[in-house]
């Protein structure tokens, strides 16, 4: 037991911190009121969350290539994890030193330091996942990313209230600054422990056939694995319900009602919702599976579009109703976001033959990757049509993706123990 309590606490902790540097560069808020700021446009928002997003998929490929020859896989965390501290702190530098009034080289320059953020993050996936699974027993790992989630969002309740003070005191860009430079430390923090838990000799499965033969052995794990592509085809339609992220708090500023500060609030919404419920996804995850996790958040991941399609059909200004009503929002989100990370994670993990756990990781999010550019085909949507046509789809999209697990619930049921 002492084996997997010391790494389990490292592990955690390092989950904590890390939740906590998200929530300052979190591409739903931070980021979507920044982008807004800086130039008004949903197509701008949109891109930011898909280059996010699409950025931190795209190159586990390539690393679960080279990481599934070696039989140590942290010097690929390391140079991640550190690298993303040293772009986000550079993010924050040009915000701060843009001025008051940031022209288009400023905008350009953000979204290539932006962008360079977040493939260097996807460098980290692959090598957290599998020295995780290695590590810690399946029958902990629920509970690692619940109390992963409960303290992170203790500390993102922190960085919220910071981000409240910093948006109230200091003239836009330079409130942003300030949050981006808070998330960097505590990236470094993050990485710093995880480092330090280790991590045993990992499986090495005879010798690396060349990148070639690697795509095809995915091309062959897609065409006999059943469980893997009903699981992929239920991420995809993930990816267009989480296509309306970043255009929540876009609606949300729209008319002026919202101050800038407000952001915090809304950041705070989505912390507590993702709080609240913790305890229970942790709980389901290991008592009742991962894919009965899966299960439940995709039928409440509907519940957010509905509401704010409810918004858009009643109404209102007023700054007092629109924290209320996109708070509740925001809680939702966060609730449901959090269920869908544990719940995939630990699913993707079960899945994963032990061998070849870094191949499948990597072919698994390459794969759900050009998922991740939906929103920028929001955004264009948004410019075209309406915010309602968005969300209608988000959340016709929710009962696509909990179709797609009943069938998987089912060929789950049909192979026997």
């Amino acid at each position: 037991m002492a084996e997997v309590k010391r790494p389990f606490t490292r592990i955690a902790g390092a989950g904590i911190f890390f939740q906590g540097g998200a929530a300052a560069v979190d591409t739903s808020t931070i980021v979507a009121a920044l982008v807004n700021g800086l130039t008004g446009s949903p197509l701008a928002v949109g891109a930011a969350a898909a280059i996010s997003r699409y950025g931190w998929l795209f190159p586990q490929l390539f690393v679960a290539y080279l990481a599934g020859g070696r039989d140590r896989r942290m010097g690929f965390y390391k140079f991640g994890a550190f690298g993303r501290v040293l772009c986000l702190a550079a993010l924050a530098g040009l915000l701060w030193s843009s001025g008051t009034a940031p022209g288009n080289l400023m905008v350009i320059s953000f979204f290539v330091l932006w962008t360079l953020y977040a493939f260097v993050s996807g460098i980290v996936a692959v090598p957290y996942n599998d020295i995780v699974a290695r590590v810690i027993p399946s029958a902990h790992r629920s509970r690692l990313l619940a109390v992963r989630f409960f303290g992170g969002g203790l500390l993102a309740l922190a960085v919220a209230a910071l981000a409240h003070r910093l948006l109230a005191t200091l003239a836009f860009p330079g409130g942003y600054a300030g949050i981006f430079l808070f998330g960097a430390i505590l990236l470094t923090c993050s990485a710093t422990l995880f480092v330090s838990a280790g991590e045993p000799p990992a499986p090495v499965d005879g010798a690396r056939p060349g990148f070639a033969r690697f795509l095809k052995a995915g091309v062959e794990v897609v065409r006999t694995d059943r469980r893997f592509r009903l699981f992929l085809g239920a991420q995809w339609c993930r990816g267009l319900v989480t296509m309306a992220l970043p255009f929540y708090v876009v609606l949300a500023q729209r008319g002026g009602a919202l101050l800038v500060k407000d952001i915090a609030v809304l950041i705070a919404a989505q912390t507590a919702g993702a709080l609240a419920s913790n305890p229970l996804w942790g709980w389901w995850g290991d008592h009742r599976g991962k894919l009965k996790l899966l299960y439940l958040v995709a039928a409440l991941s509907a519940i957010a579009p509905a509401l704010t399609l409810a918004w858009l059909g009643v109404g209102g200004h007023r700054r007092e109703d629109v924290l209320m009503w996109f708070g509740a929002v925001f809680f939702v989100l966060g609730a449901v976001g959090n269920g869908a990370t544990i719940a995939q994670l630990g699913y993707l993990m079960e899945i994963s033959p032990d061998r070849r756990r870094p191949a499948y990781s990597g072919y698994f999010n390459a794969l759900v990757a050009p998922a991740s550019l939906f929103p920028i085909a929001a955004a264009v949507i948004a410019e075209i049509a309406s915010f309602a046509v968005i969300f209608t789809l988000s959340l016709m999209f929710a009962g696509a993706q909990f179709l797609i697990l009943g069938r998987l619930a089912r060929l789950e049921s049909e192979v026997p123990p």
